[in-house]
């Protein structure tokens, strides 16, 4: 290990940076000297100076030239001066040392060494020792250098405005090799050639080092930080921790369970604070907030995981205003500069709306297309009719996509009546929708939604909410641009029914513990709607939450008589209510996947740092795998390995 008592900040004293030089010289580590005489650096110094002046007119188109990093404290209580993404043109002339990977080795003079905040290069000098010529060449890509030189301006002929630091470099002295690769990587780090998503979890630790994983972590930390920021300085908010072991829930996602040596009894790991966070309103904690860590076991998604991470708030004496006006302002307070901004107040839908619109309870309202309703077209229609119709996709998709889009509606709507047609003339369209809608008026559907050759537009009939919803599926697939050019489309839905029919039972559309914005009768049941509100944010629900039942009367009702669900297994929460409680209401607001859609990924998987694949696995550790016969006895465990024919 390299002397760590030697400690250099932003600025770098000589003396102590040569006594530091003579420490390291005198310990094991590997150092090797450019033996750049004194002529050649003033040469190249002075032949730099020259070009100062065109440099300086470059710096105002350089798209770098800011920096995009507060760079002030981050190399206290280290060994380098500078981070890699830290240089630039004023700091010509400065004697550094960097800390990095080494990224890319070029002609045995050009290194661009790495670290998590950006890449400078290296160049060795003409007249470098042969034995630092030698040993570059045998230096594994990955490895760890610590770099000794000074900076220099680039020629003019060779700035790299695509390059942050890309306006100088850095003349190597000495490089200390601090550690080298010692096995071959599973794969490099190039943009233009990935490795595959299952050898990047796998071998996370090498895949984190890409840019784009790193940019993605320290946003994530930064976004939390003013999001604690906000709550605690400026809103009087107090953040508690709440147990992660807990009791299992009826109803809602499935839930982790897990056993303990007490025989036949188990803790369940929550899917989320819900019950915690309303007894900590009955403890008079009023104005209460966590970065939660949930779990369900569930099938992953892109935009899903086992463990996620969401925003959780709880407020007393609120109401939906309240809660929904407190979240846009926290977002406004916390969006990064980099993105723009964002306008507030976000606008509102109704559930109803939503779907009638848009097919959708988490519409992209910039980019989605608005649904036509049919059914006055068609006399005596038995069903509603819906249609969508997407201008010029008649070749957006592919027959194997078509396909398979006609296979998942029949799957999951088997119900709905569906067609997916191509105009590929006109009157054959015509034919086509008369043989799929006995009467319907075709004039009159063709002039209302201005049906033309090219277009593509699905029909679909049956149950009203079914029907909109299958259409609402194509929408997904087809995000179209618009007039208008928001970045960031936050739109609120509200009203959302508060129960549901789901195989002739009846259960509740988000959770038992949302207050009814009306009286619940027997007949009202599928009617009556819910204070709940879900925050959608381009086409994705990034939130959700409602103003809670506070009166333990009607708790009682809707677990017990409405949703029969055992009373006793939410005893601790009845009490509770019972106990004087105030009116309360919340939000959880997902971080992973508001991260995701700041950092345009594919997948949460991108925003967080260890994640699990789609079928819920760690690649990275084997997990999850099997017990050991001690665990099995002492957790009582019986696990039957043999599957039956």
């Amino acid at each position: 290990m390299y002397p760590t008592k030697y400690l250099i900040g932003c600025k770098t004293n000589l003396f102590l940076q040569k006594y530091i030089n003579q420490s390291l010289m005198s310990s094991d580590l590997k150092i090797l000297s450019a033996n750049i005489k004194k002529n050649v650096l003033t040469k190249r110094y002075k032949f730099t100076v020259a070009k100062t002046v065109d440099i300086k007119e470059i710096v105002k188109e350089h798209k770098y030239v800011s920096g995009l990093h507060n760079f002030s404290n981050v190399n206290l209580y280290t060994s380098r001066t500078h981070t890699c993404d830290q240089l630039r043109n004023e700091d010509c002339g400065k004697s550094v040392i960097l800390c990095g990977w080494l990224e890319y080795v070029r002609l045995n003079r050009f290194i661009i060494l790495r670290d998590g905040y950006g890449s400078t290069q290296l160049i060795i000098p003409e007249n470098a020792s042969t034995e630092l010529n030698n040993f570059i060449k045998k230096i594994p890509l990955e490895s760890v250098l610590m770099c000794y030189g000074s900076v220099k301006l680039r020629p003019v002929e060779e700035i790299n405005k695509d390059q942050s630091t890309g306006m100088i470099e850095v003349i190597v002295d000495q490089l200390l090799l601090l550690n080298a690769v010692d096995t071959k990587l599973p794969f490099q780090l190039r943009k233009f050639n990935k490795a595959n998503e299952s050898l990047r979890l796998k071998y996370r630790y090498v895949d984190l080092r890409y840019p784009e994983m790193q940019y993605n972590l320290r946003l994530r930390s930064k976004l939390l930080m003013k999001m604690r920021e906000f709550l605690i300085y400026h809103r009087e908010f107090v953040e508690v921790e709440t147990p992660t072991l807990f009791k299992k829930t009826h109803g809602g996602a499935q839930e982790f369970i897990v056993p303990t040596h007490e025989k036949g009894k188990c803790y369940s790991l929550v899917q989320s604070p819900q019950q915690l966070k309303q007894m900590l309103m009955v403890g008079s904690m009023d104005r209460y907030f966590q970065v939660a860590k949930c779990y369900r076991d569930e099938g992953a998604k892109s935009d899903r995981q086992p463990e996620f991470t969401q925003l959780d708030i709880e407020m007393s004496f609120t109401n939906q205003d309240g809660v929904m006006l407190l979240i846009e302002e926290l977002l406004s307070f916390v969006w990064p500069s980099e993105l723009g901004k964002i306008k507030i107040p976000f606008p509102r839908l109704s559930y109803e709306e939503a779907m009638i619109t848009y097919g959708s309870d988490k519409p992209d309202i910039g980019r989605s297309t608005k649904i036509s309703n049919w059914t006055k077209y068609i006399p005596n229609a038995s069903n509603e009719v819906f249609a969508l119709v997407l201008k010029n996709a008649e070749d957006k998709l592919t027959k194997k996509q078509i396909n398979d889009l006609k296979t998942l509606i029949s799957t999951n709507y088997p119900d709905v009546k569906f067609s997916l047609l191509n105009i590929r003339s006109i009157e054959t369209f015509k034919e086509n929708l008369k043989k799929i809608i006995n009467g319907i008026d075709v004039a009159a559907v063709l002039a209302a939604d201005n049906i033309s050759e090219h277009d593509l537009v699905g029909i679909a009939s049956g149950s009203k909410y079914k029907a909109l919803s299958v259409l609402g599926k194509i929408n997904e697939h087809f995000k179209v641009d618009n007039s208008s050019d928001v970045r960031w489309r936050f739109v609120w839905i509200v009203n959302f029914p508060l129960f549901e029919m789901d195989s002739n039972q009846i259960q509740s559309v988000h959770h038992p513990f949302t207050q009814p914005q009306t009286e619940i009768t027997s007949d009202n049941l599928l009617e009556v709607k819910g204070f709940h509100y879900d925050l959608v944010l381009n086409g994705s629900e990034v939130g959700g939450g409602s103003i809670r039942i506070h009166d333990a009367d009607l708790q009682t009702k809707v677990i017990g008589s409405i949703l029969n669900i055992p009373i006793e297994t939410m005893s601790h929460l009845v009490e509770a209510l019972k106990s004087g409680c105030p009116p309360h209401g919340g939000i959880a607001l997902g971080v992973d996947r508001l991260l995701s859609i700041l950092c345009n990924t594919n997948s949460i998987r991108d925003v967080i740092a260890f994640p699990k694949t789609f079928e819920g696995k760690d690649l990275l550790s084997g997990a999850p795998t099997e017990i050991t016969t001690e665990d099995m006895k002492r957790y009582h465990l019986k696990i039957d390995n043999i599957e039956k024919s």
